[in-house]
């Protein structure tokens, strides 16, 4: 038996899970809720835990969707974040569809094996509740901790609403188990602000969710009694830049295969979501603010407001930051005059001493004709809130820059800071 279907054949069928009508239900859940749903329409095999907050919401979700009798998997609850990842990356190796996560120290506490599962080419999905890395005492939203991946060969998302954890969980499944990507993919949720907030999300079939994400099948690479293959060998320099090169090479074929999941999750469940960016009030944009995760509430109220005082500002939100979304922004960001890059976390040392968000961009926008001018800003950090006030503080400075005004485009402001 080929170690394909011997992995099917040692799957239980699914046990009392609600089948639903086609077009779905809609429910009141947090964010937290809608990733935990969409491990239950995954059919995730093997799901591990280790409580930490705010990620600690999810495992109890699915802990209580597998003692309701709704959700079949193996829920493992591990004696550390190391041990958690750890264990899910060995059960994808043999074939297992996986899931964990965590949040700030315990993602870094995990180090070890998140660098590993990238080089492995174990496409694992996992949830970062965001926050910050808590020295000198701190549980609130910051992004450095999902950033601290960001080159080691995992996608990475933010995502800004519950409706859009559930759909990019779904699509991460499908686009981190093709066969040309096999790369791990996180989804960033901000920590609070979304995983533990309630909104009105409409939860898929079982139906519809089987015909766009196929069962997970590493074919001949699944570690097997009937399939002898080594993984991990010691190879040194006689072969790991050559591995180097396979990860590079499917890191870059992971943007088309995003793309194709896009087009057929929107065709299948009836959205029009652009892949990387979200595009808001752009069209006849003078400036720009960009940023991710759920920045986009205060961020569009502002813009709203500016608008209807005929400011022409329009707002940008970066959906994939891991493949970063390169041409999407040179094409969205080479008509206007200045950009507001808003970052919710901190590059200490880095060129500018900006964020990590606009050390990127300003990379990709620096061979666009004409390019605008960048304004770096650094705002909500430990969970403080970005108010409309903020925001339009914010982009007073980026329109003072595009009208030639004395701002200084190599410096960083940091926004909402006590005197």
């Amino acid at each position: 038996m080929s170690p394909s279907k011997a992995a099917s054949a040692a799957k239980e069928p699914r046990k009392n899970v609600p089948a639903g009508p086609i077009g779905g239900t809609e429910e009141l859940i947090s964010g937290s809720e809608a990733i935990a749903h969409a491990c239950r329409l995954a059919d995730v095999d093997v799901i591990t835990a280790y409580p930490i907050r705010p990620y600690d919401t999810v495992m109890q979700y699915v802990a209580q969707m597998i003692s309701n009798g709704d959700f079949d998997c193996e829920f493992i609850v591990a004696e550390s974040e190391h041990s958690q990842f750890e264990i899910v990356k060995h059960a994808s190796a043999v074939g297992a569809r996986v899931f964990c996560g965590s949040s700030g120290v315990g993602w870094f506490y995990a180090f070890e094996a998140l660098a590993v599962t990238a080089g492995l080419r174990m496409p694992m999905v996992a949830m970062v509740g965001n926050r910050a890395l808590d020295d000198p005492g701190a549980f609130g939203t910051e992004h450095n901790d999902a950033l601290a991946v960001r080159d080691l060969g995992w996608m990475l998302a933010w995502v800004s609403t519950a409706q859009e954890a559930l759909d990019t969980t779904l699509i991460a499944y499908r686009v981190a188990e093709d066969a040309r990507v096999s790369l791990p993919c996180a989804i960033s949720c901000d920590g609070a602000f979304l995983t533990h907030s309630q909104t009105i999300v409409n939860v898929p079939s079982q139906e519809l969710v089987d015909s766009f994400l196929p069962p997970y099948d590493r074919g001949d690479k699944q570690l097997h009694p009937d399939n002898p293959i080594t993984i991990a060998p010691q190879v040194n320099e006689d072969w790991l830049m050559e591995m180097r090169q396979q990860n590079d090479k499917a890191a870059r074929r992971a943007r088309g295969v995003i793309i194709e999941a896009y087009e057929d999750f929107n065709a299948k469940f009836g959205r029009s979501e652009e892949p990387f960016i979200e595009r808001y009030m752009m069209e006849d944009a003078e400036i720009a603010l960009v940023g991710m995760g759920t920045l986009a509430m205060p961020v569009k109220v502002a813009v709203r407001k500016m608008r209807e005082q005929g400011k022409k500002v329009g707002f940008v939100r970066v959906r994939w930051f891991r493949p970063f979304p390169t041409e999407e922004l040179q094409d969205v960001l080479s008509g206007v005059k200045a950009v507001g890059v808003i970052d919710r976390d901190y590059g200490f040392g880095s060129a500018f001493h900006s964020g990590v968000l606009a050390g990127d961009l300003r990379s990709a926008i620096y061979p666009v004709e004409n390019r605008p001018k960048i304004i770096a800003f650094i705002a909500g950090l430990g969970g403080r809130e970005v108010s409309t006030d903020n925001v339009i503080e914010i982009a007073a400075t980026v329109f003072d820059a595009a009208g030639g005004g004395d701002i200084n485009d190599q410096d960083t402001y940091w926004i909402g800071v006590r005197d």
